[in-house]
């Protein structure tokens, strides 16, 4: 059985593809249960899916491959030469090297951002609840989150916040000069709206309101910036008094349509509406972009904001890289170790049975009176005789055999220079 990586990330497609890619979190389970069902030979699967990438980590015959791409391809319902043309794979060690660089930051369209290596260790607690984690998964799992905590604790990769949030505010600021006469609505209430209302807070803003389909979530988090909270349901009527709208909900339709934009519009008497829609699934009718006076983003474009703000941890991610080889090796080597344990258990259970033998036996010997000094002599070399047998009879083979090669191994197998 081998690792593999597979899956699509914001380089190789698309939003308009990975919102179509994205498991939504509540078919997690479902999903790594069917995968390991009806995918031949997975033994154990975990799934990251985030607005940025979807990416399966399985266990399972190097041959299926072509199998996780079919079954890819059918349960989201995009086709087979379309996700190709897409797709990535990795195998073991290049798998491990993967996911350290995504956990670490390194493979965010933010450089460094620090969501995503809870997003990580989520997927991995999905993939544990729903009972498709195992041996392989989790050794992968415990050696990419402990490097990628090295890689933020020993560069600079996380210094200097630069996230997608931030990045919005940023496109704010460049569109109206002075935020502090503006009011932004924000959608949502996970992590990236909490961390736009943080920005928002910062730079002053007049006014801010928090949209979320549980009103009790809203108001916890309009609680800490002194925003007004509402219902999902009541931000359609409620556009028209907002210059600023940053969506990121984790909705599978549009929660904010074209009609209600253009209504707003006019409302304002043309005064322009500036949106980014984070979500993917995109929570804003992408025809919207077509109204006059609406300035609607997606995610992909904040990428130019993105890459003016990350020059500083580019040094840091030379340093991280390091780390990031450092937990690969380590990776392969204890994989390999992990693969070796029950050859070790044998070889163990092999050594504990000669020496229970010939214990058993010297026992004998002294309950009948014999000497007790030659009792122990004589166990001492029946042992060393019994564990030395194979090894010397692979010695001398190898020798006759002109096995130069195995003979240096078996010279530094026992420390014989």
């Amino acid at each position: 059985m081998a690792i593999l990586a597979y899956g699509i990330n914001y380089r190789t497609a698309p939003v308009a593809v990975r919102e179509r890619v994205a498991f939504p979190e509540d078919a997690l389970q479902s999903a790594l249960q069917e995968a390991t069902r009806l995918i031949p030979s997975v033994s154990e699967a975990a799934i990251i899916s985030t607005c940025n990438r979807t990416e399966l980590y399985l266990s399972l015959d190097p041959r299926n491959e072509d199998a996780v791409r079919h079954w890819l391809a059918s349960t989201r319902q995009i086709g087979m030469s379309e996700l190709a043309s897409m797709a990535y794979g990795h195998w073991d060690q290049e798998a491990a090297r993967h996911l350290i660089r995504v956990a670490s930051g390194l493979d965010s369209q933010v450089l460094g951002e620090p969501q995503i290596m809870g997003q990580v260790k989520s997927a991995y607690e999905q993939a544990r609840s729903a009972g498709t984690l195992g041996p392989e998964l989790s050794l992968l799992s415990q050696i990419t989150l402990s490097t990628a905590k090295r890689v933020r604790t020993d560069t600079g990769i996380g210094r200097n916040p630069v996230s997608v949030a931030y990045a919005a505010v940023v496109m704010a600021q460049q569109i109206f000069s002075d935020l502090k006469n503006t009011k932004a609505l924000l959608i949502g209430a996970g992590d990236t709206i909490q961390n736009v209302a943080e920005h928002l807070h910062e730079v002053g803003i007049a006014g801010m309101a928090i949209a979320n389909r549980t009103l009790a979530n809203a108001e916890t988090l309009a609680a800490k910036y002194d925003a007004v909270p509402m219902q999902l349901t009541e931000v359609a009527g409620q556009l028209v008094n907002y210059d600023i709208v940053v969506s990121s909900t984790g909705s599978s339709l549009p929660v904010v349509g074209k009609g209600a934009l253009e209504a707003a519009i006019k409302q304002r008497r043309h005064k322009p509406i500036f949106i980014v829609d984070i979500a993917v699934p995109r929570d804003v009718e992408p025809e919207a972009a077509e109204l006059p006076d609406v300035y609607l983003f997606t995610i992909d474009d904040l990428t130019e904001i993105i890459e003016n703000n990350v020059k500083q941890r580019r040094a840091a991610a030379d340093e991280a890289e390091v780390l990031v080889e450092d937990g690969a090796n380590h990776y392969l080597r204890e994989r390999r170790a992990h693969h070796s344990q029950g050859i070790l258990k044998r070889f163990r259970d092999r050594a504990g049975a000669i020496q229970q033998q010939e214990l058993e036996r010297a026992l004998r010997s002294l309950k009948k009176g014999d000497d007790p000094e030659l009792v122990l002599a004589a166990m001492s070399r029946s042992i060393t005789n019994k564990l030395i047998h194979t090894p010397t009879t692979a010695i001398r083979n190898a020798a006759a055999d002109g096995r130069a090669d195995l003979l240096e191994y078996l010279k530094t197998l026992y420390q014989l220079d």
